[in-house]
Parts: structure tokens; C-alpha cells; sequence
């Protein structure tokens, strides 16, 4: 009964579905998680970098009192969405194989009852990046106190907490620890902010190093990791950072497994997958929304531009089934 089945219900892969359906196509959508899984497992006080209108999809107006959106607000929106387009969403159900078929794909699933086995002509995957963190493969980053996610400040009140990274979320994470009272030091292995910083924060957090409030090690390698201290390496010096916890705040990168499995073709120095201007893979018929397309830099793709991937894919999948717009 359906024609695509879309993998995730972030907002690139909700996008792909409103737009599959203006088409006049029958859109499942699977999700392993709750609906729009990566934002509601980012940080309780996250603020977007976008703007609330650069975060629509589907006609579906955001609105908020804030001049930039929150978590909170942007689950309620992307609620809201869901239940405006009448989508059909399968949570907490994984896929777990892909199968090409002489005309389009098996798609298999592990859910709650069991499982699934769907066989449709296409397949968008738009799985995002934030299940899979850059590791450091360094000694002791498996430890219990390491984390790659951070969800609230509060439990670590008091604590001497050690942030590895120095882009917008270890920032983030700095701050909101600063602010509980944890005794925050931060480890990046630049000598300076990047340029992408959001505007509002910068200030922020140099002022807090300035004051020494959080203390900052620039141009440093993290070597290992240890259960009470970060041994880091700056200047051909090993120092030692007394650490009760650690938030490795490095980043993300996609899961490309699907593909490589079918058999697409990814440009392995950039791990960029090679796709058509309508974001079909060289394998027919398979094509990717959102940030999974966007290799190592996973900083070319956000909801702002990824939720327009779905409108190309739509309509190249329409003019090869010779739909008419209803």
C-alpha cells in the first residue's frame, strides 16, 4: 500500500514525505526512535541556531514569543506537522536491512510485535548524523563518565567536569555547566573559535575564559582519559586535568551503511555519496535527505536547506512514474 518508505522522522525526512504525498505518492515513514528523535534528546535549554520560519515545512507555520526557537517549541511544532499532513509514521520501529529487488527494494524491520518486511519501488533514508559520534580512539573514552550527549547540567553541580571540542555545542555544554556551578575546563585543539560560533554565544563564552571562570586549554590533544583526570598534550607537554566527568562534544558523522550495502557509490576522501542533482544515489531508486548527505563536514547541511531535498526528490520520482499534481 505504499510507494516510499522514508527512514526517519527528523524534519528533512518529515519534508520528503509532505512532499512525496503533494505528488500523489503514498509515503511510510520509520522511525527507530520517537518522532523527530535527535532533537528531543538534545540538551533541555538548547537553543536553534535558525530562525523559526527557516525551520518550517509543509506550509505549516512555526511560531514562537523567542527570538530563536527551543527544543520544547520545536517538538510541539513538529507534532503539529505530523498531525496537519496526516502522515503516516511508524516509531520505535528499526530498520535493520535494505534488499534490492528486480523492481525496487525489501525493506526490512525490528519493532515491538516482531517485525516488518515492506517491499516498495523507493526509499529515502534521512537519517541524520547524531547517533553516530566521532570517536577519539584514545585510551579510556569508553569510560562511564565519558559522554558524547549532553541532556541537563544540573547533576553536575559542584563537579569538575572537563569539555573536549570548541564548535557551538561544547560551547553550549561549557556555559551550562559554568552556570550550575560545575568547575568547567575546556580542551580544543585550534587556537581560536571557529567561525561558526553562533554570534550571540561568542561573547559569552570568551568573557567566562577571559575571567578564568572556565578555564580553557587551546591547541591540546586529548591522549587518554582516565577516571579521575584528562591527560591532554599541548607543546610536546603531557598535563594532567583532574576530571569527575567528561562530555567529548566532537561531533557526528552519517551512517552510510545502508548505502555502501546496496552498492552506492561514495567519494571516500570526503565521504560525500555521489548523488544526481534530485538526490538519487547511483543506486536507482534510493535517494538521501538531510544531513546524511553531506559526508565528513557535516556543517553544509541543516533543516534550513535539508528540508528542501525532499521537494527535488518528489518531483523526479513523479516525472518517472508520469504523475499528475492533483
Amino acid at each position: 500500500m505504499f510507494d516510499v518508505i522514508v527512514v526517519g522522522a527528523g524534519p528533512c525526512g518529515l519534508s520528503a514525505a509532505i512532499e512525496l504525498q503533494k505528488e500523489g505518492l503514498e509515503p511510510l515513514i520509520i522511525e527507530k526512535g520517537c518522532l523527530v528523535n535527535s532533537i528531543y534528546h538534545y540538551p533541555l535549554s538548547m537553543t536553534f541556531f535558525s530562525s523559526a520560519d527557516n525551520l518550517e515545512i509543509g506550509g505549516i507555520p512555526f511560531t514562537t514569543v523567542n527570538e530563536k526557537p527551543t527544543r520544547y517549541e520545536a517538538l510541539a511544532y513538529f507534532r503539529t506537522v505530523v498531525r496537519k499532513h496526516h502522515l503516516e509514521l511508524h516509531t520505535y520501529e528499526k530498520v535493520v536491512e535494505i534488499e534490492r529487488l528486480k523492481e525496487g527494494f525489501r525493506v526490512m524491520t525490528s519493532r515491538r510485535d516482531g517485525r516488518g518486511i515492506y517491499e516498495v519501488k523507493y526509499v529515502v533514508l534521512a537519517t541524520g548524523y547524531y547517533d553516530n559520534p566521532n570517536l577519539m580512539n584514545i585510551p579510556g573514552e569508553d569510560l562511564p563518565h565519558v559522554k558524547h550527549y549532553f541532556h541537563d547540567a544540573h547533576p553536575y553541580a559542584g563537579d569538575r567536569v572537563v569539555v573536549i571540542g570548541g564548535r557551538n555545542s561544547a560551547i553550549d555544554v561549557a556555559l551550562d555547566l559554568h552556570h550550575v556551578g560545575a568547575h568547567v575546563t575546556m580542551v580544543y585543539r585550534k587556537n581560536s573559535f571557529h567561525d561558526s560560533v553562533k554570534a550571540w554565544v561568542r561573547p559569552l563564552i570568551e568573557t567566562a575564559i577571559e575571567k578564568e571562570r572556565i578555564h580553557m586549554h587551546w591547541g591540546a590533544e586529548v591522549r587518554e582519559i582516565t577516571p579521575r583526570a584528562v591527560v591532554i598534550e599541548k607543546d610536546g607537554e603531557l598535563t594532567e586535568i583532574p576530571a569527575d566527568a567528561v562530555f567529548a562534544m566532537t561531533g557526528y558523522r552519517p551512517n552510510l551503511s545502508f548505502v555502501e550495502r546496496l552498492g552506492g557509490e561514495i567519494d571516500h576522501e570526503t565521504g560525500v555519496p555521489i548523488l544526481s542533482d534530485a538526490m538519487e544515489t547511483t543506486v536507482p531508486g534510493l535517494f538521501l535527505a538531510g544531513v546524511i548527505a553531506t559526508g565528513h563536514d557535516a556543517t553544509k547541511v541543516f533543516i534550513e536547506n535539508g528540508r528542501y531535498h525532499g521537494r527535488s526528490i518528489a518531483r523526479h520520482i513523479r516525472d518517472k512514474q508520469k504523475l499528475t499534481c492533483p
